[in-house]
């Protein structure tokens, strides 16, 4: 056969994680190094590095993501924001991002590098409980004395994520660093968020005289002022009358002060979700304030109010207490909103956990749209590939503590999601040994998914890449492997990517972000990429036309 004149050759492409040279798995078998930007990514966008993980202890994982930041961030500052920029946003993972930022602040500090440093914490801080986190964090390792672009990026941050609701929901008293904690440290000013303008409906801002903007400015400005000065007075002097400028603060006053024998009845009256939502009232709060069970009085009047992630958390506490049908469907139309799953920006295999917890059926339609809305990313392949997901027993890891949700969970979803969406996909469960699994046509990607995880164990419990290659390639168009990329060596001559053509493109889903993974990447037909999100599967599509892909930000930017 000539060199050139081959089925499915491709040409050839490059990716943005890159290897540098041979090294070991954890398990001894044959793997590569990578630069220190894609070991990076992948430890940061593929799993949650405070955690533990099967191979690596968490105090370990954590040093070593503290020393590849420090590593990138004195090489290549430009790109550390982007990366966090993204981490916080797209990647939507809150702890990376914050330590990420902060260590390399800190790291470009020490090396008297003074410019573009507050741009990296602004970047990390997305929600209202994170300056106090980002404080909290810094004291921890390094004192009470910060550096003044870690002040000055937290004051940025503040501008935007300041608000009363997130008073409301995230100034504890249990916190060690609470919201006047933050602005007194920091010494933040009352200012508007700088988007002030840009956020107001165009025909509104068009109607508005210069007067207008600035009588609007200056409202603004003053209702940040009473909302700091209010966050100071509820530590120091609780008492203090509540600014007529807080209006939410207020009605939530008001709220929490009915007498507790016409609490249950004010949930029924017509106006009770309403004042409910008006008063920032969280579920959590309104079990507080009932001082006894939730009903389903209290679910019904809460439910319109809560956030996308509450509701698939509670649909298991919905059945249970019988909420109405009615309300129900309220709940699958947000779930069935592709705008609404967008901005909530919660990981697909969250809906998996809902769909776990769920005891009912009827929410099980809406779930499974939730879920093809979350992993819009997900392509749709032509010709012929193969799904080789890893089901050995590191993959049983829990994503976290905090989770019952483990990495096969999820290696499984993205593998069950691409298998329904390609054009001809044969999907393989593999650990000593390999399974097939046939995926029904037409079926809901969520009950797939459960009967896949169902088979783990049956093929033993050891990670033998090469061989569930070898054992199961057909002349595929590509091959997409969901592993943690420990592989062990079983006998085989060469590493993983040796045991298919070398013109037939591999792509490996790194899902946990170990220091070693068991195929080459950067040029050609063999592609490492990696994440909890489908935000990396955006690179596929140009691999597959034998474009070059860049880092998820960039691709984003250019497509």
């Amino acid at each position: 056969m000539g060199k050139y004149n081959t089925a499915g050759l491709r040409p050839a492409a490059s990716s943005p994680i890159t290897t540098t040279g041979p090294a070991l798995t954890h398990e001894g078998g044959p793997g590569f190094e990578r630069d220190a930007k894609g070991e990076l990514f992948l430890l940061a966008a593929a799993s949650l590095t405070d955690e533990k993980s099967f191979y690596e202890p968490k105090g370990d994982r954590a040093d070593r993501f503290r020393k590849l930041v420090h590593m990138v961030a004195l090489d290549d500052g430009a790109w550390m924001l982007d990366f966090v920029t993204w981490l916080r946003g797209d990647g939507n993972i809150r702890s990376a991002a914050l330590v990420a930022a902060l260590e390399a602040i800190r790291a470009r500090v020490t090396a008297g590098i003074r410019e573009g440093n507050r741009q990296l914490i602004d970047a990390a801080i997305q929600r209202g409980d994170e300056p106090g986190e980002a404080i909290a964090y810094w004291q921890s390792r390094y004192g009470r004395s910060m550096p003044i672009p870690v002040k000055r990026g937290i004051s940025d941050a503040i501008r935007r994520v300041y608000t009363e609701r997130s008073l409301i929901k995230w100034d504890s008293r249990d916190n060690k660093v609470r919201f006047a904690d933050v602005l007194e440290l920091v010494h933040a000013r009352p200012t508007p968020r700088p988007d002030l303008l840009d956020r107001l409906p165009a025909e509104q801002l068009a109607a508005m005289s210069e007067d207008d903007v600035l009588a609007y400015i200056a409202e603004e400005t003053a209702h940040r002022a009473a909302l700091f000065s209010h966050a100071i007075d509820r530590r120091q002097n609780p008492h203090e009358p509540i600014s007529e400028r807080l209006g939410m603060l207020r009605a939530r006053a008001e709220f929490l002060a009915v007498p507790h024998k016409k609490r249950r009845k004010l949930l029924l009256k017509a106006d009770g979700s309403q004042r409910l939502a008006a008063a920032g009232i969280t579920w959590e709060a309104l079990a507080g304030w009932l001082e006894g069970p939730m009903d389903a009085a209290a679910w019904e009047a809460v439910i319109p109010s809560m956030g996308v992630m509450a509701l698939a958390r509670n649909l298991r506490n919905f059945d249970q207490v019988g909420v109405s049908d009615e309300v129900a469907e309220q709940v699958c139309a947000k779930f069935a909103d592709p705008d609404v799953i967008a901005s909530s920006r919660m990981f697909p295999f969250r809906w998996w956990q809902a769909y776990q917890a769920a005891p009912s059926l009827r929410w099980g339609h809406a779930l499974d749209k939730a879920l093809s809305f979350s992993t819009q990313h997900i392509p749709s392949l032509p010709g012929r590939t193969l799904v080789l997901v890893d089901t050995s027993s590191s993959m049983e890891y829990r994503v976290s503590e905090r989770s019952e949700m483990n990495y096969v969970q999820a290696a499984a979803l993205f593998g069950v999601a691409l298998t329904m969406r390609g054009a001809s996909v044969d999907l393989h469960g593999f650990a000593d040994g390999v399974f097939r699994h046939e995926v029904r046509r037409g079926g809901s990607v969520l009950s797939e998914v459960d009967r896949f995880v169902r088979r783990v164990g049956e093929v033993g419990h050891g990670t033998q890449i090469a061989s569930a290659v070898r054992s199961t390639y057909r002349g595929h168009d590509r091959i997409v492997i969901f592993s943690d990329m420990q592989t062990f060596n079983g006998g085989f001559a060469g590493n993983a990517s040796d045991a298919a053509p070398a013109h037939v493109p591999m792509y490996g889903f790194n899902l946990v972000g170990y220091r070693y993974g068991a195929i080459p990447s950067g040029t050609g037909t063999r592609h490492e990429l990696g994440g909890l999100t489908d935000a990396t599967f955006r690179a596929l599509p140009l691999l597959e036309a034998g474009r070059n892909a860049s880092w998820p930000w960039e691709t984003l930017a250019t497509a």
